[in-house]
């Protein structure tokens, strides 16, 4: 039993947030049935988005709604706040919470108090100065990112099979991607894979029309699957027509020309942003110890070093890696070390109220999986390296394996058969980004007008 009755704030639904929630509330369900403890998860979604599905939600190939898991389905246990927290004041042990209503109400944020901080925001796009980024960049980083993204690149094809100046066509038909990492390699891969597709229904566009761009600064890409497969995935892209530039930066996206450091220069009216994150900005907003980078200072058990009753794992804790020979080494922030430090950080969470020693986090990498489009991948798994339909086959199987609830899996499992029976969906729903602009026309409004950084590219 606990020694009093415990206050437990989770901040973020994401994969640390969600996961140790969902250990508290099986840990202590006895409790939480007594009142003796609480969890409340602030998150500014009601779901948690499953991100290595994005790509494959970008190309059609899986559902969007099938890509994220509803929090208050799965956190029954557990009070669940749609909002933000924008500060924490630990030696009070007070975080401030903005939510949709304190916005309604105008009374700015409301204090929540608690016993034990489980810090898990995530990280946010790391975007640099560029000009023109902020007007005509896309990210993708959420699901709703993903769907603009599949809908704009879509629109750019019905753009260019309608136009008679060859100078929009071009431009419609390039697509600039920056960032070598996991997010823009995938989201590449698939996308170039369905537009090649959805190619066949257009009557003057071939795949050779479409010019696909990927930028990175480094000179190697995808360097979690290892040199050899990057070096192999390179080869494999530029096998599929596509231009990869290493050691390359954007630095002008301005009046939709892509300029490059190399001197390159590409009218384009699409530019993928997926260079890197960054720590999610309110842990600065809090009077806890932050490493250079920004994170959090953790122990191997997933505290907060010298902070009391404060935890903290993912993308927004420097955790120590244990398996390491070397001093000073952290655990890399990807999923397959904060799904395991979230089952930790909740047993660790509950060792502490219950006065018991706690577990100190050990994990030995395993090894990466990546897609490249449909039966096509790389992998390096234990040391083994596998390439094509094999690592496109371990990469479903893996991620299927991983997506939480049974409900998604059998789901996500059944879309996936029934896309090896049937042709691909290539429609683009271009009203979902702008709803009520049709009735909002009808009834005598003015024609929506789109932002410059519309994801649909119509400004």
């Amino acid at each position: 039993m606990v020694k009093e009755r415990a206050r437990i704030l989770v901040v973020g639904g994401g994969y640390v947030g969600m996961y140790t929630a969902l250990r508290l509330q099986r840990r202590l369900k006895r409790e939480l049935g007594r009142g003796e403890a609480e969890i409340t998860v602030v998150t500014p979604d009601p779901y948690m988005t499953y991100q290595p599905f994005l790509p494959e939600a970008a190309a059609g190939a899986i559902s969007p709604r099938h890509v994220v898991v509803p929090l208050r389905r799965v956190l029954d246990r557990c009070h669940v706040v749609v909002g933000e927290a924008t500060g924490i004041d630990h030696a009070t042990r007070t975080a401030t919470v903005s939510t949709l209503a304190t916005g309604e109400e105008g009374t700015g944020g409301r204090q929540v108090a608690y016993d034990e901080l489980v810090l898990a925001p995530g990280s946010v796009s790391r975007t640099l100065p560029i000009p023109g980024l902020a007007d005509h960049g896309i990210g993708f980083k959420t699901v709703e990112e993903a769907i603009g993204l599949r809908n704009h690149v879509l629109e750019q094809m019905d753009i260019a099979s309608s136009t008679r100046d060859p100078a929009l066509r071009d431009a419609a038909l390039t697509f600039v991607f920056v960032g070598g990492g996991y997010a823009g390699v995938e989201a590449l891969g698939e996308l170039e894979d369905m537009a090649r597709y959805a190619a066949r229904y257009y009557r003057t566009i071939r795949p050779e029309d479409m010019k696909w761009i990927l930028v990175e600064a480094s000179g190697r890409i995808l360097p979690e699957v290892g040199e050899e497969m990057g070096r192999y995935t390179v080869t494999e892209l530029r096998r599929r027509n596509i231009d990869v530039r290493l050691e390359t930066r954007l630095e002008s996206c301005a009046d939709r020309v892509a300029v490059l450091s190399d001197g390159a220069r590409f009218p384009t009216r699409t530019v993928v942003w997926t260079a890197g994150v960054k720590p999610h900005p309110v842990l600065a907003a809090t009077d806890l110890p932050l490493d250079g980078r920004g994170r959090l200072k953790c122990t191997a058990e997933l505290a907060v070093d010298g902070a009391a009753h404060a935890w903290a794992a993912g993308d927004a804790a420097a955790v120590p890696d244990a398996t390491a020979g070397e001093p000073g080494r952290e655990c890399a922030p990807n999923a397959q070390h904060a799904l395991r430090q979230a089952r930790v950080l909740g047993d660790n969470v509950v060792h502490s109220l219950r006065g018991e020693p706690l577990e100190t986090y050990a994990h030995k990498y395993a090894g990466s999986v990546a897609s490249l489009g449909l039966h096509k991948g790389v992998a390096q798994v234990y040391g083994r390296k596998f390439k094509g339909y094999p690592a496109w086959f371990m990469h479903r199987t893996y991620h299927l394996s991983r997506v939480p609830t049974f409900n998604r899996k059998a789901r996500v499992a059944a879309e996936w058969t029934l896309a090896g029976l049937f042709k691909r969906e290539v429609v683009s729903l271009g009203s979902l980004e702008h709803p009520r602009a049709e009735f909002e026309l009808a009834a005598g409004g003015k024609p929506f007008q789109g932002p410059p950084n519309d994801p649909k590219g119509s400004s």
